[in-house]
C-alpha cells in the first residue's frame, strides 16, 4: 500500500537530480570575467615583453594624447595671427573635438579590441591620425580645420589611444600601476617636445609645415610601435556586443562621473594657460609654448611618481589625492593671484597631479571589474570622457569671450575648479563604497 503523501526517491531521480537554478546573468558575467586567465592563452606577466608593450603604448600615447595637449600652441596661432576675427570658443572646438572624438570612437574601438588583432587596429590608427594632420596643413579656414585637425584626428587617434591605454594593465600584476604610468607618461613627453617643435616650425617655416611634419612622424613612429601592441590573452567571446550589466553598478556610475568631470577639468588649463601668460601677465608670445612645456614636464614626472605610489597605497587612494590637489592648484593658486611666480607654481602643481586622472582610471577599473573586462568597460567610460571634453573648453572659451572680453579669465578658472571638485567628490564616494577604512589600500 503506497503512501501518496510521502515522496520516495527512485533510481532515476538519484542519478538525474533536478538541476540547480542558473546563476543570474550578471553574476555569471562577473565570475567569468574575474576568473583566472587560462594558462594556455597567456604570456607571462611582468616580463620583458610586458615592458615592450609599455614602450609601444608610450609612443602611441605620446603622438595621440600628447599631440592634443599641444593644441594650445595652435590655438594661440589661430587666435592671434591667422583668424583674429573668429571667436576663441569656435577655435577651441578644434582641439576639443580631437580628444572628445578620440574618446567617443574609443567606445567602438574597445569592442573591436576584443575581436580584432590590436596590432592591426593600432596600425590603422597611425595611418589615419597622421593623414588627418597632413590634410589639415592644406586647409585655410576654421571649418576645414575642424573637420581635419579636429574630427578626423579624433577618429584615428581613438585607435592609438585605446590600445595604448588598455594594453599595459593586462601585462602586469605586481607593477600594474607603474607600467601604466610609464606608458601614459608618453603623452606628457609628447606634449613637452611637440610644444617646442610646433612653435619653432611655425615661427621659422609655417603652421602648415608643423602639421605636415607631425603627421609624418605619427605615421612612421606609431606604425612601428603598433607591431608591439599585442593583447596578453585571448578575449572572452560574448553573445552581446555591449555588456550593459555594468551600468547598474554604483561603483561604475561614480567612476564614470569622476572620469567625466576629471577630464573636463584636465584640458582647460592646457588650452588656456598659454594665452593667459600673454593676455594677463604680459609675457611674450613664446611664453605660451614655455608654459605648455612646463606643465607637460611636470606631468611626465607626476605620472611616474603616482604610478609608484599607486602600487603601494592603492590606485584609487592615489587618484583621489591627486584630483584634490589638482583642484586646489586651480582655485587656490591660479584664481586669486595674478603674479608670474604663483602662475608657474599653479602650472607645475596641476601638471604634476592631473596626470593621474588619465593614467590611474584604467588601473582602478581593472582592480574593480577584472582585467578581462577592461577594454569594453573603458569603452563605456569613454562616453564620460567625451561628454567631459565637450562641456569643458568650448564653454570656457565662451566665458572668456562674453564675460572676460578676451582678457578676464576668472569665470573660466572657477568653471575649471568646479569640474575638478565634482570629480574629487565622486572619487571620494567611490572610495567610501569600496572601504570606509581610511588607511586601507584601495
Amino acid at each position: 500500500m503506497s503512501d501518496h503523501g510521502s515522496s520516495i526517491p527512485t533510481a532515476t531521480s538519484i542519478h538525474n537530480p533536478e538541476p540547480e537554478p542558473p546563476m543570474a546573468l550578471n553574476d555569471k558575467e562577473i565570475a567569468k570575467n574575474n576568473a583566472p586567465v587560462p594558462p594556455e592563452s597567456t604570456l607571462p606577466a611582468d616580463s620583458v615583453y610586458s615592458w615592450l608593450v609599455v614602450l609601444g603604448s608610450f609612443f602611441n600615447l605620446m603622438l595621440s594624447v600628447g599631440a592634443t595637449t599641444t593644441y594650445g600652441v595652435y590655438l594661440q596661432e589661430y587666435m592671434q595671427v591667422e583668424f583674429p576675427n573668429v571667436s576663441s570658443s569656435y577655435l577651441s572646438w578644434i582641439g576639443t573635438l580631437q580628444f572628445a572624438l578620440m574618446c567617443f570612437f574609443g567606445i567602438g574601438v574597445g569592442v573591436l579590441c576584443e575581436r580584432i588583432d590590436t596590432r592591426i587596429l593600432s596600425g590603422f590608427g597611425a595611418l589615419i591620425t597622421g593623414l588627418s594632420l597632413i590634410i589639415a596643413s592644406f586647409c585655410n579656414s576654421p571649418w576645414k580645420l575642424l573637420i581635419t585637425q579636429g574630427i578626423l584626428f579624433g577618429f584615428g587617434g581613438s585607435f592609438l589611444f585605446i590600445t595604448g591605454l588598455t594594453l599595459p594593465p593586462q601585462w602586469f600584476v605586481k607593477y600594474r600601476a607603474l607600467g601604466t604610468g610609464v606608458a601614459i607618461a608618453g603623452s606628457g613627453i609628447g606634449g613637452l617636445w611637440l610644444s617646442f617643435a610646433t612653435r619653432a616650425i611655425t615661427e621659422n617655416i609655417s603652421r602648415r609645415w608643423a602639421l605636415r611634419i607631425t603627421g609624418l612622424i605619427i605615421i612612421g613612429v606609431c606604425g612601428c610601435s603598433s607591431l608591439l601592441m599585442r593583447m596578453r590573452f585571448r578575449p572572452v567571446k560574448r553573445d552581446r556586443i555591449f555588456d550593459m550589466s555594468v551600468l547598474r553598478d554604483k561603483r561604475f556610475v561614480l567612476l564614470f562621473f569622476g572620469g567625466m568631470f576629471g577630464i573636463g577639468g584636465y584640458y582647460i588649463p592646457f588650452y588656456f594657460m598659454p594665452s593667459y601668460s600673454n593676455a594677463v601677465l604680459g609675457k611674450p608670445e613664446s611664453w605660451g609654448t614655455n608654459i605648455a612645456a612646463i606643465m607637460n614636464a611636470a606631468s611626465i614626472a607626476g605620472r611616474i611618481v603616482v604610478g609608484i605610489m599607486a602600487d603601494y597605497v592603492g590606485p584609487l587612494n592615489t587618484l583621489l589625492v591627486s584630483t584634490l590637489l589638482s583642484c586646489l592648484s586651480i582655485l587656490v593658486l591660479w584664481l586669486p593671484f595674478k603674479d608670474f611666480g604663483t602662475f608657474i607654481a599653479a602650472g607645475v602643481v596641476f601638471g604634476f597631479c592631473s596626470g593621474a586622472i588619465v593614467s590611474l582610471i584604467p588601473v582602478v577599473t581593472a582592480g574593480i571589474f577584472g582585467i578581462k573586462r577592461l577594454p569594453s568597460i573603458m569603452g563605456f567610460l569613454m562616453i564620460g570622457y567625451t561628454a567631459g571634453a565637450l562641456i569643458s573648453a568650448p564653454p570656457a572659451g565662451h566665458m572668456l569671450d562674453v564675460y572676460g572680453h578676451g582678457t578676464g579669465y576668472s569665470s573660466l578658472i572657477i568653471y575649471d575648479g568646479v569640474f575638478l571638485a565634482v570629480s574629487t567628490a565622486s572619487e571620494l564616494a567611490l572610495r567610501a563604497i569600496i572601504s570606509r577604512k581610511l588607511w586601507k589600500k584601495a
